[in-house]
């Protein structure tokens, strides 16, 4: 029965409670209900609003229980070695700082992608199917085999911004043209961080097997570099015959960063095919360098690929030693820092020592930069190629206890003020391939081309997404903004052979597309796209899942439990185009 509805006697000896009157006769009483009135008010409102409390709590709990068990049942979904490809666009980042969009980073993240539209439909106009894209000429050439190089580093860049029709076409390319049983003399280096990055990085995005089938094929092809007494890999190879040798102009050595930058492709490689030959022949390389491996951590540039010994050569974080000591880091953070690759973090940290001895400061300007080192003397020269190293540093820090943290976060930052004025000193506002540091000069620009290379940017983004600190994301869209007014023209963009008259030259590097604007982009993006405790990027730029290793445990196909992939809708030798 409902309460409104009970019958009630009006002799009754009760009724007198529920009269008014009653009260009003007696104060006291009026009071003391009135008391009681307000008490049982507030418990009933303070309950009604912890229940309100209670129910919000578990609404978001349910629904975060929803979303796991969703993305477990994704994640389960396996079929022939794939893994259904997931959106991620509302996934936070736990262990970076977290950085909200704002109106700014969506305007400049749209400029970025507009510039990628515009590089892409010019090589899709122009030099579809080709390495590279000539847009002065408005022609393509292949400067890599024919291997589509600016196609294949472009995926994982469209894939990223959302270019769906375009990456559709790109991968149906990829599917029905590309044909890698060439007789080219391919550079195994080039090769891998290109092509063997950029179709497994897609291949982890997308969940799309083709990619990993494609990067299989190449990879089979590159191996017998390693045929090797020492397993140090020739650096040059033929793609269809399998003859691999050394340049001539090195005299018959191995170069650094050509045999120490195939770890992260190829150790990936066997984790999602499950045969473990890859990374068998690229972490032989690091066992043999370590036997013999110096204090100091800094290696010559050549290596002899039958002794395994190092000549007299010169030391350097710029061309041909670079992405060696990138990727000691960067193998660490693949493994997800377990005790299984610890040898890498402890080599790097020796190599830091050495890089240490390499810094100086400029006059007037106490510009803090990095010495090149032959024998025993220092030449007071950078390469911009060597601007990789800020962020490198940045995201090795967290490895170190708090002070020596501190120590290397704050090298990363004066090092990545120095590149960025490799860009603001020039007329054109875009940096030389390398500077010279002379005393009471602060820096001057060596060799004076700019072919859209990234690694200022590259550093720019490292150090936004570990500090926070909107600075570098200023500096970055300068840096963009420089680029769109000296080398986008008509046909796509170009670099300029000298930063100082801002004259152009006539070759758009795919690295542009692969990197100079995807770190752009994701420079003006949330913390949660690509983020760093899941993803590891490539010397390409190309970002590949992290998976973590254990001691003793044999390589198995990691697609059995394959994380989800967010989206949102070397360092190179040197080419001057």
């Amino acid at each position: 029965m409902a309460r409104g509805s009970r019958s009630v006697s009006s002799g009754s000896s009760k009724w007198r409670y529920c009269n008014p009157a009653y009260y009003l006769k007696r104060p006291k009483r009026l009071a003391m209900l009135f008391i009681v009135f307000v008490s049982v008010s507030f418990v009933v409102w303070d309950r009604q609003t912890l229940v309100r409390e209670y129910q919000v709590e578990v609404a978001e709990l349910q629904k975060e229980i929803t979303d796991l068990h969703n993305l477990l049942e994704e994640s389960n979904k396996v079929h022939g070695g794939t893994v259904r490809k997931l959106d991620l666009k509302g996934k936070t980042n736990k262990s970076t700082k977290e950085v909200l969009d704002d109106p700014i980073d969506i305007q400049r993240r749209e400029k970025v992608k507009d510039a990628m539209l515009h590089a892409w439909s010019s090589y899709e106009k122009y030099a579809w199917g080709q390495d590279e894209l000539q847009p002065q000429s408005k022609s393509g050439v292949n400067s890599f085999g024919g291997l589509g190089a600016t196609l294949i580093d472009s995926l994982d860049t469209l894939y990223i911004m959302g270019l769906d029709e375009q990456f559709q076409k790109a991968r149906d390319w990829v599917a029905n043209s590309l044909d890698f049983n060439k007789d080219y003399e391919a550079s195994v280096f080039e090769t891998t961080i290109r092509v063997v990055g950029g179709l497994l990085s897609t291949y982890d995005l997308s969940g799309d097997k083709i990619f990993l089938d494609k990067a299989r094929d190449i990879a089979d092809r590159l191996l017998p570099a390693w045929n090797t007494p020492t397993g140090i890999p020739y650096n040059i190879i033929n793609l269809s015959q399998g003859r691999a040798h050394n340049p001539g102009w090195t005299g018959g050595e191995s170069i650094l960063a050509d045999s120490g930058t195939e770890q992260l492709e190829f150790i990936a490689l066997s984790q999602r095919t499950g045969d473990p030959k890859y990374q068998q022949k690229v972490e032989n390389v690091i066992t043999v360098l370590n036997k013999t491996f110096p204090d100091d951590g800094l290696l010559p540039i050549y290596i002899n690929p039958h002794s395994g010994t190092t000549g007299y050569s010169p030391i350097t974080f710029g061309a041909m030693g670079d992405s060696f000591y990138e990727y000691l880091l960067k193998v660490w953070v693949q493994g997800n820092k377990t005790p299984a690759v610890k040898l890498y973090r402890d080599m790097w940290e020796k190599s830091m020592k050495g890089l240490l001895s390499l810094i100086r400061k400029s006059t007037p300007s106490s510009f803090t930069y990095i010495c090149e080192k032959s024998g025993g003397s220092l030449t007071d020269k950078m390469d911009e190629l060597a601007c990789f190293a800020p962020g490198m540093i940045a995201l090795g820090s967290s490895g170190y206890g708090p002070d020596d943290s501190q120590k290397f976060m704050s090298l990363a930052e004066e090092l990545a003020w120095t590149c960025y004025n490799f860009y603001q000193s020039t007329p054109t506002k875009l940096a030389g391939e390398n500077y010279f540091f002379h005393s009471g000069e602060d820096m001057s620009v060596g060799t004076s081309w700019n072919i859209l290379r990234p690694e200022t940017v590259e550093s720019l983004f490292y150090l936004w997404r570990l500090t926070g600190n909107k600075t570098y994301q200023d500096w970055g869209w300068n840096i963009f903004q420089a680029f769109e007014k000296n080398s986008r023209i008509e046909s796509g963009y170009v670099g300029l052979k000298d930063v100082n008259t801002g004259v152009k030259d006539n070759m758009m590097q795919s690295f542009f597309l692969a990197e100079t604007l995807k770190y752009l982009y994701l420079l003006f993006s949330p913390s949660s796209v690509i983020p760093l405790d899941e993803w590891v990027f490539n010397t390409e730029a190309h970002p590949l899942r992290i998976v973590t290793r254990n001691e003793a445990e044999p390589v198995k196909n990691s697609n059995e439990k394959q994380k989800s992939f967010p989206r949102i809708g070397g360092r190179k030798e040197g080419r001057s185009g």
